[in-house]
């Protein structure tokens, strides 16, 4: 992640709350979350798009304890513009782009973004695209890297495409993935670390299932994603744990690299019986930076 660009921000977790629930945004904001997304999109029905602004327009006028991050509507819901009038004026830490298919999604969110922030001297906040959500974006995933500079990171979703291509569902009757949603899955953690983003996963939804929630941060940590969406303040803690680097893979990592820093100019190493070149110490710097 290009931590100069995106002020070095942690996003482990990111745990949407409903843009018409002000009620709830400080319990979102102490869950522990490395930062919130008030959404103003799928959770808020057409009748309470105003009110979802306006509340999130106050909430962001005030102290921030962590990031907040607001979704907007999609391009093609004709209320992105109004959503971005509401909440730019005070600066969100970053705005979540729902249905968008790569750079040219992201180019016109800047675009709109310039066109009702004339204050803010066109400048936009980083923007998370749910990158995977209609059929067509899949193919335009590769692309993301010509926008990288605007990125904080990238994630997908697995409940739009399915509904869009007619798919009775994402997931297996034991909540894996069928194999195109892994493809997508796989297609969109490639796609965040050939821009050089975060890589989130998408959101888990029994929130009842915590043995299944932790299987499935720890399957995302291992493939190699960061971070994850949160759709409650009880899958929070799992979460950060999961995207957390353990006792032992810190000493591992560190171990890996005072080998290197002891041979200077080596380029294979054995340790602990085995051989280690530069894709292990690119691994092992990866995890000490996430520490």
């Amino acid at each position: 992640m290009d931590e100069g660009h995106k002020g070095g921000m942690k996003l482990r977790s990111l745990l949407f709350v409903p843009g018409d629930r002000p009620d709830r945004f400080a319990k979102a904001a102490a869950s522990g979350a490395d930062a919130i997304i008030i959404d103003l999109e799928d959770s808020v029905a057409a009748n309470r798009k105003i009110e979802a602004r306006e509340a999130t327009a106050e909430y962001l006028s005030g102290d921030r304890p962590i990031p907040v991050f607001v979704r907007v509507n999609p391009q093609d819901s004709h209320l992105t513009h109004d959503d971005l009038a509401s909440v730019l004026p005070y600066m969100p830490d970053g705005i979540v782009l729902p249905k968008a298919e790569g750079a040219r999604s992201v180019n016109w969110l800047r675009a709109e973004a310039a066109a009702v922030a004339d204050s803010q001297d066109g400048e936009a906040p980083p923007i998370l695209p749910i990158a995977t959500e209609t059929p067509g974006a899949v193919f335009d995933l590769g692309t993301l890297r010509e926008v990288a500079h605007y990125l904080v990171g990238v994630s997908w979703g697995a409940e739009d495409l399915p509904a869009a291509i007619g798919a009775a569902t994402a997931r297996e009757a034991d909540g894996r993935y069928t194999a195109p949603y892994e493809l997508v899955r796989s297609l969109t953690l490639f796609a965040a670390h050939a821009a050089g983003v975060a890589a989130i996963d998408t959101v888990f939804p029994n929130i009842k299932d915590e043995a299944g929630l932790t299987a499935y941060v720890g399957r995302a940590a291992r493939d190699g994603f960061s971070g994850m969406l949160a759709i409650h303040p009880s899958q929070v803690a799992a979460i950060n744990a999961g995207f957390t680097p353990s006792a032992e893979q810190l000493a591992h990592a560190q171990s890996v690299v005072d080998a290197f820093a002891a041979n200077p100019g080596a380029g294979v190493l054995q340790m602990d019986g085995k051989m280690i070149d530069a894709p292990h110490l690119k691994a092992a710097l990866s995890i000490l930076a996430r520490a």
